[in-house]
């Protein structure tokens, strides 16, 4: 990529990949406290990490937080609304460092994801561990259920565009 990474296309490129991910975002079965699985919400995300690099990947990413902390519309904590939104989302731009790997990248960015929201659970909603289970394995737990499915759903998806050379279309 040019020394320009926010050039016209590349922003229309992020402008729809977040519009695909708030759409696809829509499409879910959601917990009690926050988290849900989606249809692949974190394709899109994934996709232009991919396809552009690290920068595009979490500066969309970030947006897109954004725009679903907007959304969801409820307020806690500045701290942990950060975790929850921007740095959880902003996270899966790292999968631009594999590129030549996608579906290990989709692993790291979504354990990155999985850490943020983790973090979050316990300083932030622990109190919500039911009595006599650490807020460290309640967190824990419940990220995983939610965590778990949208990495097995956005793995799959990147396989399949992956093998359709999704990654290397010129849009």
């Amino acid at each position: 990529m040019s020394k320009r990474n926010f050039d016209t296309k590349v922003l229309a490129e992020m402008a729809i990949m977040i519009a695909a991910a708030t759409v696809l975002s829509m499409i879910k079965t959601g917990l009690p406290y926050g988290g849900s699985v989606t249809l692949g919400s974190m394709v899109p995300i994934l996709l232009i990490s991919f396809r552009r690099d690290v920068k595009v990947g979490v500066t969309t990413g970030v947006i897109y937080g954004l725009v679903q902390m907007i959304l969801d519309g409820w307020f806690y904590s500045p701290v942990g609304m950060f975790l929850d939104y921007p740095l959880a989302f902003g996270m899966i731009g790292i999968a631009g460092f594999f590129k030549k790997q996608p579906i290990i990248g989709v692993f790291v960015a979504l354990a990155g994801r999985y850490v943020s929201h983790f973090i979050s659970g316990v300083v932030f909603f622990g109190m919500y561990a039911p009595e006599g289970t650490s807020p460290v394995v309640y967190s824990a737990v419940y990220n995983a259920t939610y965590m778990i499915p949208e990495l097995i759903i956005s793995a799959v998806l990147i396989y399949l565009l992956v093998q359709r050379d999704v990654l290397n279309m010129n849009l």
